[in-house]
């Protein structure tokens, strides 16, 4: 059994990581290709968010494509060259590939960092479920939204059964994937999927605004703030009141605390330590 080679023509920077302070930011970089990932990227995009995840310095991951969209799925020129092989095999073949990249999305749902996806253009199959998987969603208003898993006759990956009924709820998520059918950023605004939508021209001021906001607060309230959200789905309440009250005297006992209570008595902006 062998697997499909990376696209030659994705090349070495075909994800590139870059990082300013203590903001990181990942971006797809196949424009030509509508940024879709081959074998190549998956694997970048799982060594990325994990490296980002394990960074304490790190306090903010912003996802985006470069070039006209953000991320059309995944490489179906790739995924074509395994498809002489017998059924078995290319089911092998195809759960490891698939558990392989969504390696990416377990680290985006646990990582302590705010995962805010800045999309435009195509936001389909893969980009949809990577873009669900973070934290905060800002559209360009010239995005399109599609599942887009039914058309090549295979279900979601990449998280999409878990986050798109927790975005949008179950009969929203049924309508999204069985159709396939296109919706655009006000939709997505309006469903839930996407936080804001900018003209595409106010992207990055968008982006950057929020960053702002998440790198000049309280660093242990938003992870902490994060996590509870997160595994909220998954506890029952008395569980999850204990995690708050366990996560309020945790954050009670920061020097950021201390210092939004003698703020907000003074009357001043808090000055939380970056």
């Amino acid at each position: 059994m062998t697997q499909p080679d990376a696209d030659p023509a994705a090349g070495p920077d075909s994800i590139v990581l870059t990082r300013s302070g203590a903001v990181a930011t990942l971006t797809f970089n196949r424009p030509a290709a509508l940024n879709v990932l081959d074998i190549a990227m998956m694997d970048a995009l799982v060594r990325h968010t994990g490296a980002v995840a394990a960074d304490p310095s790190l306090r903010v991951l912003v996802l985006r494509g470069a070039g006209a969209h953000f991320m059309a799925g995944g490489d179906l020129r790739c995924f074509a060259e395994l498809l002489s092989d017998p059924p078995a095999d290319l089911a092998g073949a195809f759960e490891r590939i698939v558990l392989r990249v969504q390696t990416a999305i377990e680290n985006i749902h646990r990582m302590p960092q705010i995962a805010i996806a800045a999309v435009h253009g195509a936001v389909a199959g893969f980009g949809l479920s990577i873009a669900t998987a973070c934290d905060l969603v800002v559209a360009a208003d010239n995005a399109v939204f599609a599942s887009a898993y039914r058309h090549i006759a295979v279900t979601p990956d990449g998280g999409a059964t878990w986050s798109l009924p927790r975005a949008v709820g179950l009969r929203r998520a049924l309508a999204i994937c069985l159709l396939g059918e296109r919706f655009g950023a006000a939709e997505a605004e309006r469903i839930g999927i996407v936080n804001r939508v900018v003209a595409p021209a106010e992207l990055d001021a968008a982006v950057a605004d929020i960053v702002s906001r998440i790198e000049t607060g309280p660093r242990t309230a938003l992870r902490n703030v994060k996590r509870l959200l997160r595994d909220a789905f998954d506890r029952p309440l008395a569980v999850q009141l204990e995690a708050e009250a366990r996560s309020f005297a945790e954050c009670a006992a920061t020097p950021d605390f201390a210092e939004g209570v003698a703020a907000f008595l003074a009357k001043r902006a808090a000055n939380f330590a970056r």
